[in-house]
């Protein structure tokens, strides 16, 4: 057994209200620059739908993900080695720009500069790719609020697969139009296959932690990482030429932070914590024949923070003390393994994906309350189940490989949950054969509600931060896409904790974590921190004076060289 410790996220779908508020701050922290201006790393969906970008599911066409060989064993779906080779340099199953969307921004310059006249000035459309007047027809969310609707919903590769195999499963009709929110990211897999397809070995997977990153100096752009990644979450970026994704916010976690996704969602849906599981089982769970039997596998592969081989194999691997105990207290382990109300996206691409999902059950709910029911009836929503405006066969293709009854019986707990919670705020009896008919005791079913419905911050984030003996083992503390840590110091680690010794980019650090940091002894340490070149400067009374050093004072000390400040803005 090699104990390895993973970082993951499950999100509860009934809670995303569709705002995109996750999109816009993670877009503004990591890909607000040249050469990223399509790319998402946190994105929101409307299913059903096309995804972004456009049919990313349709893996006969996109041939992403593992499948299994004549004998057993794994292999990418883009073929052999040789077979890839041959493609290097042109490969013809990645997809284009319009795919994705030409990203655009408007002429505001002719609103200012446009002379009086009888008619009003338009700031046209122009291409932030080729800086030429462009028509908007495609974006990441195109599609937003319409995915259930007849003119777009058959697009959805998700049902044309659950259509073929059943016709009536899904029909685009008013009376039965239906859609839900799907927020995803990196799923930062136990078996990525885009680590697999990189051909200059740039991708890598922390070993601490499990992140998957990619090494900018090894990268040489070969894009095979965008043909073999299932889930089209890496980016090419057209400017430096190098492949991008998501980090997990990793320098945010490695100081105790949730990631910005996390921290600025309005409905509070995502939870993040720590998977233990065991190395050397991955293949073997994603060599598994069934595809339905994947779920199981996975599920096999985490392991119990609490069984005392555990706790003994994982000190033979170093994982600290307070890693454990953070394990222990995992929100993502107990909605994943303990309640077993959180399920994986896809796990028919075999990459054993570490960002979970709780099917939605909110329709049901106000279906019945609108025909006249008791809505949280115990026994109504139980028979309604299979009723359910959302197809239970378009809910497993996205989460169970089609197995249904597994969908099933997550709804189930779900809605028990309700009925037996209504009747303790109501004062009633409880009547304990709600939680005994999906397998639980209403202690359990309590601490479940209370982590989906009342959980506080550090109940939702259980996060251990970086150790300092091991912070030359870790990445520098920035975006490495976005920022060199450059000459810059500022001598004493503050309170926010620079786990490499570095300062923090402001994409990593709250404003009152940032205004802490600077100020923080302030009369000892004011003159050291004069004419160097930090995120913001700040005046005696903590109050921010501008991005730039004050004038007059040099940009860097003498005896070092200037660079690029923090953030990457020279």
């Amino acid at each position: 057994m090699r104990v390895m410790a993973q970082m993951g996220m499950v999100m509860n779908l009934d809670k995303c209200i569709g705002c995109h508020t996750c999109s816009v701050t993670c877009k503004q922290a990591w890909t607000n620059r040249a050469g990223t201006e399509y790319v998402w790393f946190n994105n929101v969906e409307t299913r059903p739908g096309q995804g972004y970008p456009r049919r990313y599911e349709d893996q006969e066409k996109w041939r992403g993900g593992w499948e299994l060989n004549g004998r057993g064993r794994l292999k990418l779906r883009t073929g052999s080695r040789l077979k890839r080779l041959l493609t290097i340099f042109s490969s013809p199953v990645q997809p284009k720009l319009e795919d994705y969307y030409e990203p655009w921004t408007y002429d505001y310059q002719t609103l200012i500069d446009a002379p009086l006249g009888d008619d009003f000035p338009v700031a046209r459309p122009k291409s932030l790719i080729t800086g030429e007047d462009t028509k908007i027809t495609w974006s990441a969310n195109w599609d937003d609020d319409l995915g259930g609707a007849s003119e777009m919903g058959h697009l959805d590769p998700v049902v044309e697969k659950v259509r073929r195999e059943s016709e009536d499963a899904i029909k685009f009709q008013f009376e039965q139009t239906f859609m839900f929110y799907l927020p995803r990211i990196c799923e930062h897999c136990l078996n990525p296959s885009c680590m697999a397809s990189c051909p200059s070995g740039a991708i890598y997977k922390r070993e601490e932690d499990g992140i998957v990153l990619v090494d900018q100096d090894r990268c040489r752009g070969w894009r095979q990482c965008i043909t073999g990644c299932p889930y089209k979450k890496i980016y090419f970026n057209h400017r430096t030429g190098k492949a991008e994704k998501c980090t997990l916010c990793y320098p945010r976690l490695e100081v105790g932070l949730p990631t910005v996704c996390s921290e600025t969602c309005v409905g509070r849906l995502r939870y993040l914590g720590l998977f233990l599981y065991d190395a050397d089982k991955v293949t073997e769970a994603a060599s598994t024949p069934d595809e339905q039997d994947l779920y199981e596998a996975q599920l096999d592969l985490m392991l119990d923070p609490d069984d005392p081989e555990v706790i003994r194999a994982a000190r033979e691997q170093d994982i600290p003390d307070d890693w454990m105990d953070a394990a222990r207290r995992s929100p993502v382990y107990a909605l994943a393994k303990k309640y077993r109300v959180a399920l994986p996206l896809h796990p028919e691409y075999r990459t054993m994906p570490m960002v979970w999902y709780i099917p939605p059950l909110s329709p049901i709910v106000d279906l019945l309350r609108d025909q006249g029911h008791d809505a949280e009836s115990a026994g109504t929503l139980f028979g309604a189940i299979e009723a359910l405006r959302i197809p239970v066969e378009y809910l497993a293709e996205l989460f169970t490989a089609g197995d249904t009854d597994l969908v099933t019986g997550v709804l189930r707990k779900l809605a028990a949950m309700r009925a037996y919670l209504r009747d303790i705020t109501l004062d009633r009896e409880r009547d304990e054969s709600i939680p005994a008919s999906v397998g639980m005791s209403g202690a359990t079913m309590y601490e479940m509600y209370r982590l989906l419905a009342i959980a506080k911050y550090e109940e939702r984030y259980v996060i251990p931060t970086a150790h300092y003996e091991r912070a030359h083992e870790l990445e520098e503390l920035g975006c490495s896409l976005d920022f060199d840590g450059g000459p810059y110091e500022i001598g004493e680690s503050g309170p926010f904790g620079e786990a490499s010794g570095r300062p923090a980019p402001v994409a990593v650090e709250t404003y009152q974590a940032l205004r802490d940091r600077q100020t923080a002894g302030e009369a000892a340490s004011s003159e050291s921190l004069r004419g160097r070149v930090n995120l913001l400067n700040w005046d005696g009374n903590g109050a921010p004076t501008g991005l730039f050093p004050p004038r007059g004072e040099p940009d860097a000390p003498a005896d070092e060289p200037a660079g690029d400040a923090p953030g990457g803005r020279r």
